[in-house]
C-alpha cells in the first residue's frame, strides 16, 4: 500500500514538494482553494539566484550563502541556507531543462542580472514574468503526474482543521467551497504550502487569496511561529485600488535609479548615501530610506535611461503591466512610489529538514520561516520555495512511519471573520506593524486587536507581541525607541507560542554552523 501525502497549497512549493513525494513513491493529494494559475507564485517578476557565474564574475555558492546569511542579519539558519544555496545551481538548470524560458545570452548561457544585496549577477530571468514561467513548467510536470494517477488535485477546497492524536498529525479536514461539504482526508503525513500571510493586512503586493487562515489554525493548534514580526516592505510600489502594484526589483538591477526632487533638482539619494550598492541595497535598508525621505519630498523610481534592448527583452512584462494598470510609460516618464508590504520572512517555525513542532507536519514555501532570517534577498523567494517544497517532502517521506489508519482527534471548526472585523484586523496591523515601529504603537494594536476573536487576530497579536519583545533593529525591524542593533541579546529566533490560554513569547539561538567555508 503506497504512502500518501497530503499538500495544502499548490503554488511553487506545494507543486515541487509534489513531484518529489511522487519520484518517492508516494501518492499526493494536494489542495487549493484555487487552480494553480491564480497562486500567487504566478506574480514573481524579478527572477530566482542562483551562483550559475555565465558572467564570468568568480561568483560561487559560498558567495551567495555568505549575501543571504548578511542580508539575514543573523537570524536564518546557516545549515539550512547552505543546503539551498549549495543546491541552487543544478535546480536552476533542472528547471531550465524542463521547459522554463529563462533568458539566454548570445552564447546560449542562462541570463543574469543584479539584485539587491549582492555584488555578484546571480539572478536568472525570464523577462519580468519569471514566475509565471516557473509555475507553468511545474504545472504541467504535475499535470502528467495527475494523469498518471499519483496525483490527485482538490481545486476549490479550504483546509479547516488538523486530524490530531496528541502531538502526532494523521491528516486534515478541507471543505469544498462550491458545496459546502467537508472531507476527512487521513494520511501519513501534511505539508502546508499556503504562502504569506497578506490576508492579515489586505493593503499588499500579494493575493489577497493567502489569507493567513491555515497558519493562523496551526498556531490555535499549538504550531509555533517564528520571526513574525519580519515583515519585507518592498522599496518600489504605487497604490493600486486598495492594494500595492509591485515595481519589480529588476527595474534597479537593470539600472533603474532611485531620487527625489530637492529644491527642484534630482537627488539620487541611495546613490549618494551607499555608494558601493547605491539602488540595490537590501530591501530593508532601501525600503527604510526610502520611507525617511518620502516624509519631505516626492520620491521616483526613474528607468527613462534603459536601452531600448532591455525594455523590449528584460522588462517588457513590467511595461505592459505599467502601461495597462497605471496608464503611464515608464520608458518615458518617472513614477512615484512608496515601500509596501511585499514578503514575510516569519510563519511557521521548521527546522532545517523543515519539520514542525508536530510529528508528520511539514511547512514550505512563504508561509514557514526558514532561509530569510530578519530581511530576504530579492531572487531568494523562487528558490526558497522550490527547494524548500523538495527539502520538506524529502523528509515526509524518508521520516514518516505511522499507519494512515492511526486514531485521529478532530478539533471543532472556528467561525471566519465577519468582513467588518477583517477591515478592523487590517487597519490594526498596517497601522503598527510599518516601515517603523515604537512600543506605543505596538501596545496600541496588541490593546485594540485583542478585543477581536478568531483564529486571525489571534495570529496577528502573536507577531505584534513578537515585535514588542525584540527590543532592537534588526533588518526588516525597525523600533524608533531602540534603533541599536543588539547581538547579545537578540541574535536569536523570535518564537511564539500559543498554549490554549496566552501567547508566549521566547527567544531560540541560532543553530551552528557544521562546517567550514
Amino acid at each position: 500500500m503506497k504512502h500518501t501525502l497530503v499538500i495544502v497549497g499548490a503554488g511553487l512549493a506545494g507543486l515541487s514538494a509534489a513531484l518529489t513525494a511522487v519520484k518517492n513513491g508516494w501518492t499526493v493529494k494536494l489542495v487549493s482553494s484555487l487552480a494553480s494559475e491564480r497562486a500567487q507564485s504566478v506574480m514573481a517578476e524579478g527572477g530566482i539566484n542562483a551562483a550559475l557565474n555565465t558572467k564570468g564574475e568568480e561568483d560561487s555558492p559560498e558567495q551567495h550563502y555568505t549575501d543571504t546569511l548578511t542580508a539575514a542579519c543573523g537570524l536564518a539558519d546557516p545549515n539550512a541556507v547552505w543546503g539551498m544555496t549549495q543546491a541552487a545551481s543544478e535546480l536552476v538548470r533542472s528547471l531550465h531543462h524542463l521547459g522554463v524560458q529563462f533568458n539566454v545570452t548570445d552564447d546560449d548561457e542562462l541570463d543574469l542580472r543584479n539584485f539587491g544585496g549582492q555584488k555578484k549577477k546571480r539572478t536568472a530571468f525570464a523577462q519580468s514574468d519569471t514566475g509565471k514561467q516557473l509555475m507553468t513548467a511545474l504545472i504541467d510536470a504535475v499535470r502528467r503526474e495527475e494523469s498518471a494517477g499519483t496525483v490527485e488535485r482538490f481545486p476549490h477546497h479550504k483546509f479547516r482543521t488538523l486530524l490530531l492524536s496528541g502531538n502526532i498529525c494523521g491528516g486534515c479536514t478541507v471543505q469544498d467551497t462550491y458545496t459546502g461539504e467537508l472531507l476527512r482526508f487521513v494520511c501519513d503525513a501534511v505539508l502546508i504550502a499556503t504562502g504569506g500571510l497578506h490576508g492579515l493586512f489586505g493593503d499588499t503586493t500579494g493575493s489577497l487569496a493567502n489569507t493567513g487562515e491555515v497558519t493562523a489554525e496551526l498556531f490555535r493548534l499549538g504550531v509555533p511561529m517564528a520571526n513574525l514580526e519580519m515583515i519585507q516592505y518592498h522599496p518600489t510600489t504605487v497604490e493600486l485600488g486598495e492594494k500595492r502594484m509591485l515595481l519589480s526589483e529588476a527595474a534597479r538591477g537593470e539600472g533603474g535609479r532611485l531620487f527625489a526632487l530637492r529644491n527642484g533638482k534630482p537627488w539620487y539619494f541611495m546613490e549618494e548615501k551607499y555608494p558601493e550598492l547605491g539602488n540595490l541595497m537590501p530591501r530593508d535598508i532601501t525600503a527604510r530610506e526610502v520611507w525617511t525621505v518620502s516624509r519631505d519630498y516626492e520620491v521616483f523610481l526613474d528607468m527613462t535611461e534603459l536601452p531600448k534592448e532591455v525594455m523590449e527583452h528584460k522588462l517588457a512584462g513590467l511595461v505592459d503591466d505599467c502601461q495597462t494598470y497605471l496608464h503611464k510609460d515608464i520608458r518615458k516618464e518617472p513614477i512615484p512610489i512608496l515601500p509596501g508590504i511585499h514578503y514575510f520572512m516569519g510563519g511557521i517555525q521548521v527546522d532545517e529538514r523543515h519539520r514542525t513542532s508536530m510529528r508528520n507536519l511539514y511547512a514550505a514555501g512563504e508561509c514557514c520561516a526558514q532561509y530569510h532570517g530578519a530581511n530576504r534577498l530579492g531572487g531568494n523567494s523562487l528558490l526558497g520555495a522550490i527547494y524548500g517544497g523538495q527539502i520538506a517532502a524529502e523528509t515526509a517521506c524518508r521520516e514518516t512511519v505511522s499507519s494512515p489508519n492511526m486514531p485521529c482527534a478532530e478539533e471543532s471548526l472556528l467561525p471566519e471573520l465577519s468582513p467588518d472585523a477583517q477591515m478592523q484586523m487590517n487597519r490594526i496591523l498596517l497601522n503598527a506593524l510599518g516601515v517603523v515601529r515604537d512600543a506605543q504603537t505596538l501596545e496600541a494594536g496588541i490593546q485594540e486587536i485583542r478585543k477581536l476573536s478568531g483564529t486571525l487576530p489571534l495570529l496577528g497579536c502573536a507577531m505584534l507581541e513578537s515585535a514588542l519583545a525584540r527590543k532592537e533593529s534588526r533588518g526588516a525591524h525597525w523600533r524608533a525607541d531602540y534603533p541599536q542593533r543588539n547581538d547579545a541579546v537578540y541574535c536569536k529566533t523570535t518564537v511564539a507560542h500559543w498554549n490554549g490560554q496566552h501567547i508566549a513569547i521566547s527567544f531560540k539561538s541560532i543553530p551552528e554552523r557544521r562546517y567550514d567555508l
